[in-house]
């Protein structure tokens, strides 16, 4: 098969969905998805409030922690122009969510996972699988140096507990990205970054004891990185990479990459969607009450044309990620 002709096979999937309408827009369910988090959100800091200085916000805590991964995933929505059609009012409702409220950069975090989705597993190319704090592939793991090659050699048993840093490195990353020229609106960013920190370390500690808030924060922000890692890292770890010209068309760069998890309407809920995520990259307009729809469309055109459609439980998932980075690793050892 030539390369036009590969080239094609994604044209065809793509009439399969537009006829079946799993491209239009859902607001009723945004409308509704944003009601609800926003609503918990107000409640759970009510509670907060409410509780005053006792341990039992450590419960609070744990709550936010999920509150915090489900607004950052409707972030991840409004970046892939899901929810609204024009860019003014996906940049507008991005910054208030993200910036404002999670204190995560949205212009920051939107230019990092688009790249990411132009060439997902590329190790020279999608900023998400670089040899930052761990490894990906055995030829990063014999070139690294410093932090990535001490971790590296048990990165499989650390995976989860670096995690609990996750939620430090995104709102780090964030202020970082203030230095950068190419971030637009640098000055609103920064302004609502702050006016974030600022409200939430003064909610903590007016609340609580110095010694209660320093442990809120931790379980707060630690069980939000953890949270946030186990939504992403099934979707790629352990699927194959790709390096240099390596550069299949559209179709197969998405599908071979990605790897999908099955699960019901709380795995749906959980993850976003993104338990999809071969269709996700396929389509990551599409909104992601469609996703579910879409699957049973895509995995049986992967089929007919002879491309590997990989999918797995949860468990399964992590099991095979961890399993590839140890195996990853092993130069180091």
């Amino acid at each position: 098969m030539t390369g036009t002709e590969r080239g094609s096979d994604f044209s065809r999937l793509s009439r399969r969905i537009a006829e079946a309408g799993l491209l239009k827009r859902r607001p009723g369910y945004y409308t509704a998805r944003f009601a609800t988090v926003g609503a918990l959100f107000i409640a759970a800091w009510v509670a907060f409030f409410a509780l005053g200085d006792s341990w039992w916000q450590l419960a609070v805590a744990a709550f936010l922690a999920v509150l915090f991964g489900q607004i950052a995933l409707l972030a991840h929505d409004l970046a892939h122009r899901q929810v609204f059609r024009t860019r003014k009012p996906t940049e507008i409702a991005g910054l208030l969510v993200g910036n404002l409220g999670i204190g995560l950069s949205y212009g920051w975090w939107m230019d990092k996972h688009t790249r990411h989705h132009a060439n997902p597993n590329h190790e020279e190319l999608d900023p998400d699988v670089a040899p930052d704090i761990l490894v990906w592939s055995q030829r990063q793991a014999k070139a690294s140096a410093g932090l990535p090659r001490f971790i590296g050699r048990w990165q499989a048993v650390l995976f989860f507990p670096l995690l609990t840093l996750e939620g430090l490195n995104l709102h780090v990353s964030g202020f970082r990205a203030l230095r950068s020229p190419t971030l637009k609106r640098r000055g609103l960013e920064a302004t609502l970054l702050i006016t974030h920190v600022a409200a939430y370390l003064a909610a903590v500690f007016l609340v609580l004891s110095p010694a209660k808030a320093l442990v809120f924060i931790a379980v707060h922000q630690g069980l939000w990185g953890v949270y946030m890692g186990s939504i992403f890292a099934p979707n790629h770890k352990g699927m194959p990479t790709l390096s240099g010209d390596e550069r299949p068309d559209f179709l197969r760069k998405q599908v071979l990459t990605s790897r999908n998890v099955r699960g019901g309407r709380v795995i749906d809920v959980a993850m976003g969607g993104l338990n999809y995520q071969i269709e996700h990259h396929l389509f990551p307009s599409m909104p992601t009450p469609h996703l579910r729809r879409a699957q049973p469309i895509v995995r049986d055109y992967c089929a007919e044309i002879g491309v590997s459609y990989h999918e797995t439980g949860l468990l399964a998932s992590y099991g095979e990620a961890l399993r590839h980075m140890h195996k990853v690793g092993e130069p180091l050892r």
